[in-house]
């Protein structure tokens, strides 16, 4: 009897070419579904995408559905406004079209809010009360947990270092794999390398590093974070920079700050996924 009582809720990561979706249950996931969607189609076609990916995990009632999205959303009302990649999706209600078809609950978020969520429901921020979750993939984003809660401000906009100014353009430019860019590399192809030992791609690393350690200087300054939890395709290169990222560190104005912080990388597999559901959990 226990086990019917288990409420279950649909998580969604929605990118600016393919969507996830999953059943979460019992703090984990039962099921997943990964389709790629109409990223140039009109506003009705990705709508439909979207939904074929929920409709391919629900075979069991649920409870409420979350979703995570590479846009700014007005959360009261769930609007997506100006999706990245997705030119049509100027401006969807998406918690209202969904609320419609499902007849659940459905809160909608941006995708660097869902990642840390997933760590503070499934990950390693299930014990820290303030963290900062740092997606550095092909862009750089981020989520910040304060006091145990998601700090999403106006239009879910908290948490946009990226677009800080630095040097010649914005800190995003230089602290995601877009710096590889700079040297006609991408990310895998640059690790692969590092593995070899190859000394050009060593010294890539070593300067992103000390980029990156810029951009958690300004973290630690606006949030004052215990942890930071490094997520996206360039945290598994982690290795390769970290002393470079700690070098860059030392300056920092309060070294207590520095000496207390902890840098992980994230373990969880689909934790947008996760951290989607757990929108509509909180």
């Amino acid at each position: 009897m226990a086990t019917s009582r288990v409420k279950h809720f649909v998580g969604v990561d929605l990118g600016g070419t393919n969507v996830r979706a999953g059943l979460v249950g019992q703090d984990r996931l039962l099921k997943l579904t990964a389709q790629t969607i109409r990223s140039k189609g009109s506003e009705a076609e990705v709508f439909a995408d979207l939904c074929s990916a929920i409709d391919s995990v629900l075979d069991r009632k649920i409870h409420g559905i979350g979703v995570g999205a590479p846009s700014l959303v007005e959360r009261k009302t769930g609007t997506i406004i100006n999706t990245v990649n997705i030119p049509s999706w100027k401006r969807v209600p998406l918690k209202k079209r969904l609320e419609k078809k499902y007849g659940v609950p459905v809160t909608v978020d941006n995708d660097a809010n869902c990642f840390a969520l997933g760590e503070k429901h499934y990950g390693q921020g299930k014990a820290c009360e303030n963290f900062v979750g740092l997606i550095i993939g092909t862009g750089l984003g981020s989520g910040i947990i304060a006091n145990g809660q998601l700090v999403s401000g106006v239009d879910c906009g908290a948490g946009e270092f990226g677009m800080i100014p630095y040097r010649d353009s914005i800190l995003e430019h230089y602290a995601s794999g877009q710096f590889f860019q700079k040297y006609n590399w991408d990310g895998a192809t640059l690790a692969a390398e590092a593995e070899t030992g190859n000394t050009k791609a060593l010294e890539i690393f070593h300067e992103y590093g000390q980029h990156l350690a810029y951009a958690i200087k300004v973290i630690l300054y606006s949030v004052a974070p215990e942890m930071i939890i490094l997520g996206g395709s360039v945290s598994q290169s982690y290795k390769f920079f970290e002393r470079a990222l700690h070098e860059g560190l030392a300056d920092f104005g309060y070294p207590s700050l520095v000496e207390k912080l902890k840098i992980k990388t994230s373990r969880l597999k689909d934790v947008a996924v996760l951290g989607a559901a757990g929108l509509v959990q909180d």
